[in-house]
Parts: structure tokens; sequence; C-alpha cells
């Protein structure tokens, strides 16, 4: 028998950061891995935004979350010698005079006249977040996944819980499931409400490349990715309406030409109150979900699988708006 401290079931943008932090811990893992071609993770682009929403209101916990990302991104280009991490400002155009002067006193960039009307419409001025970025998803997960020996196939029959997992030839403390929307296959969690989320994007090319992220219904990155589509509506392929979606929002934001050269798809898994669930299962208390990352999964994941390592390993408590306690009701109504 082959014995490693963790099981982790699952590789993409919340398997990786969970393996990171393990690893950087110095704990052994192995890792299981089925990718597919519009898991989230790989058609994500990776943009990490401390305001959301068209309010533009700040992103929950924002000010833990953004110091903590940069510091993992920056260690794991580090460890992997690979580069993935862009910071980069975020300008977002303001839409009225209104929006300007409710801005106004904040320690943000602000500015109000036009700044980058040879590009974009921004008639009203705009802020520009400093603490922004993106992080070129397939470039992070195939520099992660040279750190690590990954199988591809689990096989859910094969799992054997007691004091320690066994699956075939491998015994560890415990299994961590990190499996996104294939959560719905998974005997142990499969009640969680994890929900399927469709986002599409396209890929543009415009005659020069900009030195801002720019974002106001739309994002768009210097690499010409322009997304993303929220809609609950899973049915696969991308969809006439979700390319006129983008595009109606991206002649609005834009203001020079553009070719639009790619259209695709993935699905997100997201959560009914937009947290991640993260902790064990009611009854096994060595299978554990790391899950739900949803539209945030780059900003989210390293603080959380941050959380989760310091439960495993020094029985810390996950936090409440985290745990997937809140949950455990719907497990009592599954068994019944």
């Amino acid at each position: 028998m082959k014995e490693v401290d963790y099981i982790i079931v699952g590789f993409g943008i919340a398997g990786a950061a969970l393996a990171l932090q393990l690893r950087k811990r110095g704990f052994t893992v192995a890792i299981f891995d089925e990718p597919y071609e519009h898991q989230a993770s790989r058609v994500a682009a990776g943009l990490f935004n401390p305001v959301t929403g068209k309010q533009m209101l700040r992103t929950w916990n924002a000010d833990v979350l953004f110091p903590y990302l940069h510091d993992f991104y920056k260690d794991a280009e580090r460890v992997t010698g690979s580069s993935f991490f862009h910071p980069m400002p975020i300008c977002i155009p303001f839409l009225s005079i209104k929006e300007q002067n409710d801005w106004m006193s904040t320690n943000e960039d602000v500015y109000t006249t036009s700044r980058y009307g040879d590009f974009i419409n921004d008639t009203f001025g705009g802020l520009i977040l400093k603490s922004g970025g993106h992080v070129d998803t397939i470039k992070y997960l195939e520099a992660a996944a040279k750190l690590f020996d990954i199988e591809t196939k689990f096989n859910y029959n094969e799992l054997h819980v007691a004091d320690k997992i066994t699956y075939k030839s491998i015994k560890a403390r415990a299994i961590i499931f990190c499996e996104g929307i294939r959560v719905k296959d998974n005997p142990y969690f499969n009640w969680v409400p994890v929900r399927q989320l469709k986002g599409e994007t396209l890929d543009i090319t415009f005659e020069r490349t900009p030195s801002h992220i720019f974002n106001r219904g739309v994002y768009v990155l210097p690499s010409g990715r322009v997304g993303a589509t929220y809609n609950h509506d899973v049915t696969e392929g991308p969809t006439e309406a979700g390319r006129l979606e983008l595009v109606e929002k991206l002649n609005s934001l834009l203001a020079v030409p553009y070719t639009v050269h790619h259209h695709t798809w993935g699905i997100r898994p997201t959560t009914p109150d937009r947290r991640p669930i993260v902790g064990p299962h009611p009854e096994h208390k060595n299978v554990l979900i790391f899950n739900g990352m949803g539209t945030k999964g780059v900003s989210l994941a390293p603080w959380a699988s941050g959380i989760l390592c310091d439960f495993l390993n020094e029985g810390f408590q996950i936090k409440s708006d985290l745990n997937i306690s809140r949950f455990y009701a719907l497990y009592s109504k599954f068994r019944d």
C-alpha cells in the first residue's frame, strides 16, 4: 500500500490551490482528475476584481481575499517556475454623473473626464482599481500539475471509508473532493446545493493591446477575452443569444473596431449564497468537500484552501459562511 496524507479528487482552480497549499505545508497528496473541455477552470478568464455587480459593490471579503491571492499566486509562480499571474489595473467607466459623485469620496483612483476615449466610452470618467488583474488559468493549472503525479480516473465504488481512507492501493488520512459540477455524481455529496451556472465568452482581436482591463457590463482583457454571460440554462454549446448579449454590451463599452474569432462556454459550480462549500461530510469526518467557488474561483480558492488546510492540520474552525455545516439540514432531508 502507498500511504499519503491526503487524496484530492479534482484539479481545477480549487483542487490546484488546495494541492499547492498542502504541499507547501509538507504534506503528501495523491491526485485524481479527469479534465474536460468546457470545465469552468479551463474556460475562465481568471479575472480578479475587488468590485462586483451592476452597483459596483466591493467584493465580499475583498480586504482579506486580495492581499492573500497576490501572495499566493506570486509564490505559485516561484514554485512552478512559470508565469501566469498578471496584476494590472481595471478601468470601470462611469455611466452617469451620479456614479461619478458616489465614488468621489473613496480612496480609489477616480477620473472625471474621458481618459481612455480612444479605446472605450468613458464620457463621465471612471474608476481605476489597482488591486485587480487576471490569472492565465490554463498556464496555472499546467504549471501546478507538473509538481504532482495525477491519475485520470476515480471510481467511487473503490473508495473505502473507515478510520483511514483506502482507495485501491492508497491509504490516506482524508479525502477531499474538489469536483466542481461533477459533485452531482458523488455519492457522498450529491445532496449539496452546488448549482450549475453557464457562462459564454468571446475572443476578439483589436488594432492595439490595451494597458488595462476594461470592465462594464462585460470585461475585456488585453488578450482579447470578453465575457461573461450568466445563465442557469446549462444546455451544452455556445448560443446565438449569448453571443448577441456579449456583442451588445461590448459595443456599449468599446470605442474601437474589433473582430470576433472564437465563441466558447463553460459551466461554473455556484451555491445559493454565493459562498464556497468547505468541510467534512456530516457522518464521515475524513471525507471532505471543497467546492462552489462560482464566478470568483481565482479570488476565493487561495484563501479558502488555506482555511481548509488550517482545519485539517491545526483543527481550526472553518468560518461559518464557508462551512458545509450550514447545509447539513439538506443531508437529513436527503436521507429521509
